[in-house]
This record gives C-alpha cells, sequence and structure tokens, in this order.
C-alpha cells in the first residue's frame, strides 16, 4: 500500500518507528484535510512516498504547498505521506473521496500498515455534522475526543488536565430506548470505521473531531489544528493562535480562482 520516494535512485522505505501518524477523515466540511495541510505547511515536512490504492477516486495537481516557481510543478495525488523525524511525525494526507464500499478495504490496509510500520499511535482528525447534534452535545465546546483503550491507558489523564470532552455516545433507538447507547459520527466518514477497528485490534489511537457545517471551513480547520496543538504541541503556541500557522500556497484555489499557469 506505501510506496516511498526514490532517494538517490533508491526507493527504501523510511523508518517509522515510534512515529505518531496523523491523517484525515474525509468528513463534512473537509475540515480535516485543511488542518492537516496547516501542519504539513507550517512544519515544512518532506513527502517520503504515497499510498497506491483503489480505495480512493483518483487525481492528480500540482504541488499544495509550492513556495517558489521551481517546485510548484511537482505533482501530487490523491494519498501522500509526509515525515518529519525531529519529531517523530508521519502524516498522510487524503485529497479525494472514498470510492463506494471500499471503506473498509482501506481501513484495513491502513490498519495494517500501521502495524507493520510500527507506528506509535495514530491521530485522526475529523467532523461531524453540527445539526444532527443531540441536546447534550449542543452545550460548552464543539470540540470533543476518542482514545482508544489502550491509548487511554497512555493519555487519559492528560485529556482530564486539559479538560477536554469526550464524545458522548447517542441513544441507538431515539425516542424509544435511551438506554442502549452507541457511537454515532454522522458526516464523519470513515471515522468511526476506523476506530472500533483499532479498538479490536489494540492499535492505539485517538479521535478528535469538530461539529461545523459545510461552507468556508477554513476557521473550523484552524479550530481544530490549535485543538491538536494543545495535546502534541507540534508549534510554539501565541495568543493569535491563527497567526502561527503557515497556510499552504493552494488554498488560493479554494473558492474558485483561476488555475496556477504553472499547471499547464
Amino acid at each position: 500500500m506505501f510506496v516511498p520516494c526514490p532517494r538517490g535512485g533508491l526507493a527504501a522505505a523510511p523508518d517509522f518507528t515510534g512515529f505518531t501518524l496523523l491523517m484525515p477523515a474525509v468528513s463534512v466540511g473537509n475540515v480535516g484535510q485543511l488542518a492537516i495541510d496547516l501542519v504539513i505547511s507550517t512544519l515544512d515536512m518532506t513527502k517520503v512516498g504515497y499510498f497506491y490504492t483503489d480505495c480512493l477516486v483518483p487525481m492528480v495537481g500540482n504541488n499544495p504547498y509550492a513556495t517558489a516557481e521551481e517546485n510548484s510543478t511537482e505533482l501530487s495525488i490523491n494519498a501522500e505521506v509526509y515525515s518529519l523525524p525531529s519529531k517523530k511525525l508521519v502524516v498522510l494526507q487524503i485529497r479525494s473521496p472514498f470510492i463506494k464500499n471500499k471503506y473498509r478495504p482501506f481501513c484495513e490496509a491502513l490498519l495494517s500498515w500501521v502495524k507493520g510500520s510500527s507506528c506509535a499511535r495514530v491521530v485522526v482528525l475529523s467532523s461531524s455534522h453540527a445539526y444532527q447534534r443531540d441536546d447534550e452535545q449542543l452545550l460548552g465546546t464543539p470540540l470533543r475526543y476518542l482514545l482508544t483503550p489502550d491509548l487511554e491507558k497512555a493519555v487519559g489523564s492528560l485529556m482530564q488536565e486539559l479538560h477536554w470532552k469526550e464524545m458522548e455516545k447517542a441513544a441507538a433507538y431515539p425516542g424509544i430506548s435511551d438506554t442502549d447507547k452507541v457511537l454515532h459520527i454522522p458526516g464523519g466518514g470513515i471515522t468511526k470505521l476506523l476506530f472500533t477497528e483499532s479498538c479490536s485490534k489494540g492499535i492505539q489511537m485517538a479521535v478528535l473531531l469538530k461539529f461545523c457545517s459545510e461552507g468556508d471551513n477554513i476557521p473550523d480547520a484552524f479550530v481544530l489544528v490549535n485543538y491538536l496543538n494543545e495535546w502534541l504541541q507540534l508549534v510554539k503556541s501565541e495568543v493569535n493562535s491563527s497567526s502561527q500557522w503557515k497556510i499552504p500556497s493552494s488554498w488560493r484555489l479554494l473558492f474558485g480562482n483561476g488555475l496556477p499557469p504553472a499547471l499547464f
């Protein structure tokens, strides 16, 4: 599934032992993907490979993190991997939606790669439909988290110190019975499947998500990446928390601006 980028004519797989894997869910408002863009751009992460998969809609485009004319013509595809060894961080960016009925094969292949590459833990950035919140979820912060049992042992107390709010379970049969509770993440795409599979496979996984609506979701991305930064301390926190993140050049195209000349 993972194909390393050739370096000096060689294509040796990089060592991710003990790394944190950060990835988005393709979910409402693309908030997780936008937040991942901010992480990659700000930390100036190096592309080390890509995922070869038939589970995502094929796509190709120019370098979304171009900083000069020289690197603006580099091509990018639908699922690429970036690394920052100094922070033991590896990032998977997903840029296209899933093909119907391909959630589970992708999930199985991804978690198999996580185990095979000896990543220490996985952090999924996601979102959920704001309009489908229940009464309890309407109160307080629009941010939530989930931890698998294996990660709960390691960082559960830290989440309490941060005063984070765990994702509530919803009634399986609303209006009929409130005793049966299930995890419900409407608009979350692959989030629930990834989380439940990680629980059963003993993988350390955290899900960080924000309730939001479709539209201009850039502000939601900043909120979510700042939420992540409270925990992982990827960048030094500032009073103006938006200014600490570097906006990638590709965001100029988010709302229909003309295509860059370098693409032709």
